[in-house]
Protein backbone atom coordinates (compact mmCIF):
# COMPACT_ATOMS: atom_id res chain seq x y z
CA UNK A 1 0.00 0.00 0.00
CA UNK A 2 1.21 3.48 -0.31
CA UNK A 3 1.68 4.58 3.20
CA UNK A 4 1.74 8.70 2.42
CA UNK A 5 -1.24 10.10 2.03
CA UNK A 6 -1.49 13.42 -0.70
CA UNK A 7 1.12 15.98 0.42
CA UNK A 8 -0.55 19.28 0.96
CA UNK A 9 1.97 21.98 0.14
CA UNK A 10 1.79 25.03 2.62
CA UNK A 11 4.24 26.95 4.52
CA UNK A 12 5.21 30.44 5.37
CA UNK A 13 3.80 33.33 3.02
CA UNK A 14 5.42 36.51 3.40
CA UNK A 15 2.48 38.69 2.84
CA UNK A 16 4.06 42.13 4.21
CA UNK A 17 7.67 41.68 1.96
CA UNK A 18 8.34 43.49 -0.44
CA UNK A 19 9.42 42.03 -4.07
CA UNK A 20 9.55 38.23 -4.75
CA UNK A 21 8.92 36.29 -1.67
CA UNK A 22 7.75 33.48 -3.35
CA UNK A 23 8.71 29.43 -1.74
CA UNK A 24 8.18 26.30 -3.00
CA UNK A 25 4.93 25.63 -1.54
CA UNK A 26 3.14 28.36 -3.17
CA UNK A 27 5.26 27.68 -6.77
CA UNK A 28 4.24 23.84 -6.94
CA UNK A 29 1.39 22.58 -8.75
CA UNK A 30 -0.21 19.10 -9.53
CA UNK A 31 1.21 17.50 -11.94
CA UNK A 32 -1.29 16.74 -15.01
CA UNK A 33 -1.66 15.25 -18.91
CA UNK A 34 -0.47 19.15 -19.76
CA UNK A 35 2.08 19.31 -17.30
CA UNK A 36 5.00 20.25 -20.08
CA UNK A 37 8.64 21.27 -19.30
CA UNK A 38 9.90 22.11 -15.81
CA UNK A 39 10.60 19.37 -13.21
CA UNK A 40 8.16 16.61 -12.05
CA UNK A 41 8.35 15.47 -8.01
CA UNK A 42 7.78 11.89 -7.90
CA UNK A 43 7.47 10.56 -4.54
CA UNK A 44 9.07 6.92 -4.32
CA UNK A 45 7.26 6.03 -0.99
CA UNK A 46 8.76 2.46 -0.98
CA UNK A 47 11.57 0.91 1.56
CA UNK A 48 10.40 -2.92 0.86
CA UNK A 49 14.18 -3.10 -0.64
CA UNK A 50 15.73 -1.59 1.76
CA UNK A 51 13.93 -4.32 4.26
CA UNK A 52 15.21 -7.14 1.94
CA UNK A 53 18.76 -5.64 1.95
CA UNK A 54 18.76 -6.15 5.60
CA UNK A 55 18.71 -2.61 6.08
CA UNK A 56 16.82 -0.29 8.69
CA UNK A 57 13.26 0.74 7.33
CA UNK A 58 11.64 4.08 7.37
CA UNK A 59 12.55 5.38 3.79
CA UNK A 60 9.14 4.49 3.08
CA UNK A 61 8.21 8.25 4.65
CA UNK A 62 11.21 10.09 3.03
CA UNK A 63 9.24 11.82 0.15
CA UNK A 64 6.90 13.73 2.76
CA UNK A 65 9.90 14.47 5.04
CA UNK A 66 11.81 15.64 1.68
CA UNK A 67 8.52 17.86 0.35
CA UNK A 68 8.05 19.43 3.45
CA UNK A 69 12.07 20.84 3.89
CA UNK A 70 10.96 21.86 0.40
CA UNK A 71 7.82 23.94 0.97
CA UNK A 72 10.05 26.68 2.88
CA UNK A 73 12.36 27.27 -0.33
CA UNK A 74 12.90 30.06 -1.37
CA UNK A 75 12.27 30.17 -5.09
CA UNK A 76 14.68 31.47 -6.96
CA UNK A 77 14.67 31.06 -10.67
CA UNK A 78 13.14 27.93 -10.39
CA UNK A 79 11.20 26.26 -13.66
CA UNK A 80 7.37 25.08 -13.41
CA UNK A 81 7.58 22.27 -10.68
CA UNK A 82 4.51 19.34 -11.22
CA UNK A 83 4.49 17.20 -8.06
CA UNK A 84 3.08 13.58 -9.20
CA UNK A 85 2.36 12.26 -5.87
CA UNK A 86 4.01 8.96 -4.56
CA UNK A 87 4.46 5.32 -5.54
CA UNK A 88 3.72 2.89 -2.59
CA UNK A 89 4.43 -0.86 -2.44
CA UNK A 90 1.60 -3.09 -1.52
CA UNK A 91 1.94 -6.56 0.17
CA UNK A 92 5.67 -6.10 -0.59
CA UNK A 93 5.70 -6.52 -4.17
CA UNK A 94 8.71 -3.85 -5.44
CA UNK A 95 8.85 -5.01 -8.90
CA UNK A 96 5.04 -3.81 -8.99
CA UNK A 97 6.27 -0.40 -7.79
CA UNK A 98 9.32 0.13 -9.63
CA UNK A 99 7.08 -0.42 -12.67
CA UNK A 100 4.97 1.49 -11.65
CA UNK A 101 7.70 4.40 -11.16
CA UNK A 102 9.27 4.23 -14.31
CA UNK A 103 5.87 4.18 -16.15
CA UNK A 104 5.69 7.89 -14.51
CA UNK A 105 9.42 8.82 -14.89
CA UNK A 106 8.52 7.93 -18.82
CA UNK A 107 4.99 10.00 -18.49
CA UNK A 108 7.30 12.92 -17.52
CA UNK A 109 9.96 12.45 -19.90
CA UNK A 110 7.13 12.22 -22.18
CA UNK A 111 5.71 16.18 -21.32
CA UNK A 112 9.50 17.39 -21.81
CA UNK A 113 9.81 17.45 -18.23
CA UNK A 114 12.55 16.14 -15.88
CA UNK A 115 11.59 13.51 -13.24
CA UNK A 116 13.22 14.05 -9.91
CA UNK A 117 12.33 10.98 -8.32
CA UNK A 118 12.40 11.60 -3.64
CA UNK A 119 12.83 8.54 -2.17
CA UNK A 120 12.59 6.06 -0.60
CA UNK A 121 14.91 3.17 -0.90
CA UNK A 122 17.57 3.45 -3.47
CA UNK A 123 15.97 0.63 -5.32
CA UNK A 124 14.07 3.15 -7.20
CA UNK A 125 17.17 3.78 -9.18
CA UNK A 126 15.57 0.44 -11.08
CA UNK A 127 12.23 2.07 -11.24
CA UNK A 128 13.83 5.40 -12.97
CA UNK A 129 16.11 3.21 -15.31
CA UNK A 130 12.94 1.32 -16.74
CA UNK A 131 10.89 4.61 -17.67
CA UNK A 132 14.13 6.14 -19.21
CA UNK A 133 14.62 3.57 -21.31
CA UNK A 134 10.86 3.17 -22.04
CA UNK A 135 10.80 6.95 -22.61
CA UNK A 136 13.85 7.07 -24.83
CA UNK A 137 14.31 3.34 -26.27
CA UNK A 138 16.74 4.81 -28.96
CA UNK A 139 18.99 6.74 -25.52
CA UNK A 140 22.25 5.92 -27.15
CA UNK A 141 25.51 6.54 -25.12
CA UNK A 142 23.93 6.71 -21.57
CA UNK A 143 25.79 7.19 -18.56
CA UNK A 144 25.12 6.37 -15.15
CA UNK A 145 26.72 8.99 -12.52
CA UNK A 146 25.61 7.47 -9.28
CA UNK A 147 27.21 9.55 -5.97
CA UNK A 148 27.21 6.61 -3.16
CA UNK A 149 28.79 4.73 -0.10
CA UNK A 150 27.95 1.81 -1.85
CA UNK A 151 28.16 -0.13 -5.21
CA UNK A 152 24.86 -1.57 -4.99
CA UNK A 153 25.97 -4.27 -7.17
CA UNK A 154 24.80 -7.31 -5.40
CA UNK A 155 23.43 -10.71 -6.40
CA UNK A 156 20.66 -11.51 -4.15
CA UNK A 157 17.59 -14.03 -4.50
CA UNK A 158 15.25 -11.24 -4.67
CA UNK A 159 16.00 -7.97 -6.00
CA UNK A 160 16.59 -5.21 -3.53
CA UNK A 161 18.42 -2.00 -2.73
CA UNK A 162 21.89 -3.18 -3.32
CA UNK A 163 20.78 -4.79 -6.40
CA UNK A 164 19.76 -2.06 -8.76
CA UNK A 165 22.99 -1.41 -10.87
CA UNK A 166 24.01 -4.71 -11.28
CA UNK A 167 20.24 -5.22 -12.75
CA UNK A 168 20.66 -2.20 -15.28
CA UNK A 169 24.44 -4.39 -15.82
CA UNK A 170 22.63 -7.04 -17.04
CA UNK A 171 19.43 -5.42 -18.90
CA UNK A 172 21.98 -4.03 -20.99
CA UNK A 173 24.06 -7.45 -21.57
CA UNK A 174 20.76 -8.76 -22.53
CA UNK A 175 20.40 -6.47 -25.32
CA UNK A 176 24.52 -6.06 -26.28
CA UNK A 177 24.52 -2.61 -25.06
CA UNK A 178 27.01 -0.76 -22.74
CA UNK A 179 26.92 -0.86 -19.44
CA UNK A 180 28.27 3.05 -18.06
CA UNK A 181 28.31 3.13 -14.68
CA UNK A 182 30.19 5.88 -12.45
CA UNK A 183 30.02 6.27 -8.71
CA UNK A 184 31.53 8.34 -6.20
CA UNK A 185 32.15 8.25 -2.82
CA UNK A 186 32.44 4.28 -2.62
CA UNK A 187 34.09 3.03 0.71
CA UNK A 188 36.58 0.47 1.31
CA UNK A 189 34.63 -1.03 4.56
CA UNK A 190 31.22 -0.74 2.99
CA UNK A 191 31.84 -3.07 0.26
CA UNK A 192 32.75 -6.83 0.00
CA UNK A 193 36.09 -7.64 -2.13
CA UNK A 194 33.17 -9.37 -4.40
CA UNK A 195 31.64 -6.27 -4.76
CA UNK A 196 35.11 -4.50 -5.97
CA UNK A 197 35.59 -7.89 -8.25
CA UNK A 198 32.21 -7.13 -9.76
CA UNK A 199 32.56 -3.42 -10.05
CA UNK A 200 35.91 -4.42 -12.03
CA UNK A 201 34.84 -7.61 -14.28
CA UNK A 202 31.60 -4.98 -15.07
CA UNK A 203 33.78 -2.25 -16.37
CA UNK A 204 32.53 0.20 -13.44
CA UNK A 205 34.24 3.38 -12.55
CA UNK A 206 34.60 4.72 -9.67
CA UNK A 207 35.83 6.97 -7.01
CA UNK A 208 36.58 6.34 -3.29
CA UNK A 209 35.11 8.51 -0.63
CA UNK A 210 39.09 8.98 0.55
CA UNK A 211 40.21 10.98 -2.48
CA UNK A 212 37.47 13.26 -2.35
CA UNK A 213 38.01 14.90 0.88
CA UNK A 214 40.44 17.90 -0.52
CA UNK A 215 40.40 20.11 -3.24
CA UNK A 216 43.49 18.48 -5.45
CA UNK A 217 41.04 14.77 -4.90
CA UNK A 218 38.43 16.61 -6.68
CA UNK A 219 39.89 18.48 -9.32
CA UNK A 220 41.27 14.73 -10.36
CA UNK A 221 37.26 13.39 -9.94
CA UNK A 222 36.28 16.41 -12.06
CA UNK A 223 39.19 15.46 -14.89
CA UNK A 224 37.42 11.57 -14.66
CA UNK A 225 33.90 13.09 -14.95
CA UNK A 226 34.38 15.51 -17.61
CA UNK A 227 35.69 13.10 -19.71
CA UNK A 228 32.74 10.62 -18.83
CA UNK A 229 30.42 13.24 -19.91
CA UNK A 230 31.85 14.08 -23.23
CA UNK A 231 31.72 10.49 -24.16
CA UNK A 232 27.90 10.37 -23.41
CA UNK A 233 24.38 11.51 -25.14
CA UNK A 234 22.31 11.22 -21.74
CA UNK A 235 22.68 11.03 -18.24
CA UNK A 236 21.18 9.83 -15.38
CA UNK A 237 21.83 11.42 -12.08
CA UNK A 238 21.20 9.43 -9.14
CA UNK A 239 22.28 10.67 -5.32
CA UNK A 240 21.92 7.96 -2.17
CA UNK A 241 22.54 10.45 0.41
CA UNK A 242 24.55 7.49 2.68
CA UNK A 243 27.51 8.74 0.11
CA UNK A 244 27.82 12.11 2.86
CA UNK A 245 29.28 12.16 6.32
CA UNK A 246 27.10 10.86 8.86
CA UNK A 247 27.22 14.52 10.45
CA UNK A 248 25.72 16.16 7.81
CA UNK A 249 23.13 12.92 6.54
CA UNK A 250 22.31 11.08 10.00
CA UNK A 251 19.32 10.04 8.64
CA UNK A 252 19.34 6.89 6.49
CA UNK A 253 19.98 3.32 6.95
CA UNK A 254 23.78 3.15 6.84
CA UNK A 255 25.29 6.71 8.01
CA UNK A 256 29.07 7.01 6.53
CA UNK A 257 31.41 7.15 9.35
CA UNK A 258 33.47 9.65 6.73
CA UNK A 259 31.67 9.86 3.43
CA UNK A 260 32.02 12.74 1.36
CA UNK A 261 31.72 16.54 2.59
CA UNK A 262 28.19 18.01 0.89
CA UNK A 263 30.30 20.79 -0.49
CA UNK A 264 32.28 18.21 -2.75
CA UNK A 265 29.45 16.64 -3.74
CA UNK A 266 27.72 19.63 -4.75
CA UNK A 267 30.47 20.34 -7.25
CA UNK A 268 30.42 17.32 -9.03
CA UNK A 269 26.38 17.89 -9.23
CA UNK A 270 26.83 20.88 -10.82
CA UNK A 271 29.36 19.52 -13.06
CA UNK A 272 26.88 16.57 -14.21
CA UNK A 273 23.90 18.82 -14.56
CA UNK A 274 25.86 21.73 -16.42
CA UNK A 275 26.56 19.34 -18.88
CA UNK A 276 22.81 19.75 -20.25
CA UNK A 277 22.12 15.85 -20.69
CA UNK A 278 20.72 15.02 -17.31
CA UNK A 279 17.10 13.32 -18.46
CA UNK A 280 16.02 11.90 -14.77
CA UNK A 281 17.28 12.40 -11.30
CA UNK A 282 16.66 11.00 -7.94
CA UNK A 283 17.54 10.86 -4.33
CA UNK A 284 17.28 8.28 -1.94
CA UNK A 285 17.76 6.55 1.33
CA UNK A 286 16.11 9.71 3.18
CA UNK A 287 14.67 7.67 6.24
CA UNK A 288 13.11 10.74 8.53
CA UNK A 289 12.45 7.81 11.30
CA UNK A 290 16.52 8.43 11.75
CA UNK A 291 16.93 12.17 11.20
CA UNK A 292 18.19 14.69 13.35
CA UNK A 293 16.60 18.19 13.84
CA UNK A 294 14.96 17.46 10.06
CA UNK A 295 18.92 17.75 8.81
CA UNK A 296 19.09 15.23 6.58
CA UNK A 297 15.33 16.36 4.73
CA UNK A 298 16.97 19.92 4.88
CA UNK A 299 20.33 18.40 2.79
CA UNK A 300 18.05 16.48 0.49
CA UNK A 301 16.09 19.06 -0.08
CA UNK A 302 18.97 21.31 -0.45
CA UNK A 303 20.13 19.22 -3.30
CA UNK A 304 16.59 18.67 -4.87
CA UNK A 305 16.19 22.17 -5.43
CA UNK A 306 19.68 22.58 -6.88
CA UNK A 307 18.89 19.68 -9.69
CA UNK A 308 15.37 21.86 -10.60
CA UNK A 309 17.07 24.93 -10.51
CA UNK A 310 19.68 23.77 -13.43
CA UNK A 311 16.01 23.28 -15.50
CA UNK A 312 15.67 27.26 -15.17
Amino acid sequence: MNPNPPFEWRGRVDAEETGVSTRWHQHVRPAAADSTGGVTLIGFGVDEGVRRNAGRTGAAAGPQALRAALAGMPVLGEPALWDAGDVGCEDGALETAQAQLGERVAAAMARGSLPLVLGGGHEMAWGTFQGIVKARPDTGRLLVVNFDAHFDLRVAAQANSGTPFRQMHDWCAERGQAFNYRVFGISRFANTQALFDRAHAMGVRYWLDEGLQDAAGLRDAQQALATDLARSDTVYLTVCLDVLPGAQAPGVSAPAPLGVPLAQVERLIDQVLGSGRVVAADIAELNPALDRDGLTARVAARLAARIARSRA
